[in-house]
């Protein structure tokens, strides 16, 4: 069983799709927002899970004040659990999207490099979403998004991944002061992380590795080991 951890709906169990995702563990999951509550990011972040399966990442933010969360899954199986998710939950702000990855975070990288430089959430093939105020979504005082989950599947290639680190990388994609988590199997290699992105935190639980980074030029929030 999943549940949400902690928050507005803590302690309720949420679906998880039947096959072709590998659901992150509660207790890595709080293990993660325990590092993410320190680090004061939860609290009105405008958030994206890519890879996003059941949404038990996002829809953990948004129940811990999260005010902006778009779940992404190139698996229209998986989407539909999470929308069902969403409704069952009876969490506002948060929006479903079938898509893969990579051309969602394109078109982010795409809307930053346009003409205004706000990422605001897209929908598939780059339109932005049709949901009411969508476009104004993703969009913080510093003009991006707060907080990206990427959980992708273990035998993801590190090249495709590497191509959605670098468009997340694009300048306005992300907020001054954003955390970027990677959560990977300890047996794949560190992220190639592209030039944009700094990595300062990792931590592995089992079989799990979760990797933390932040726009270069940001401060490190925490210590690389920690």
């Amino acid at each position: 069983m999943t549940r949400i951890v902690a928050g507005s709906v803590g302690g309720r169990s949420i679906a998880v799709p039947a096959k072709g995702t590998r659901p992150t563990s509660d207790r890595v999951r709080e293990a993660i927002f325990s590092r993410l509550e320190h680090l004061d990011v939860l609290d009105g972040a405008r958030v994206l899970d890519l890879y996003a399966g059941s949404g038990a990442l996002g829809l953990e933010a948004a129940s811990r004040g999260a005010v902006s969360v778009t779940l992404v899954d190139s698996a229209r199986a998986a989407a539909d659990v999470a929308r069902k998710n969403v409704a069952t939950l009876g969490l506002t702000g948060v929006r479903v999207t079938t898509e893969s990855a990579e051309r969602y975070a394109a078109a982010l990288a795409g809307r930053a490099a346009g003409p205004g430089g706000t990422a605001g959430p897209v929908g598939a093939a780059g339109a932005v979403a049709g949901a009411p105020g969508a476009a104004a979504g993703h969009t913080g005082a510093a003009g991006g998004l707060d907080l990206v989950f990427l959980d992708p599947p273990y035998d993801l290639a590190e090249d495709d991944l590497a191509v959605v680190l670098t468009h997340l990388a694009t300048p306005g994609v992300l907020a001054d002061g954003a955390v970027v988590v990677v959560e990977r199997s300890t047996r794949t290699p560190e992220p190639a992380w592209p030039q944009g992105l700094a990595p300062f935190a990792r931590k592995d639980y089992g079989e799990t590795a979760v990797h933390y980074a932040e726009p270069s030029g940001t401060a490190p929030s925490d210590s690389v080991g920690a």
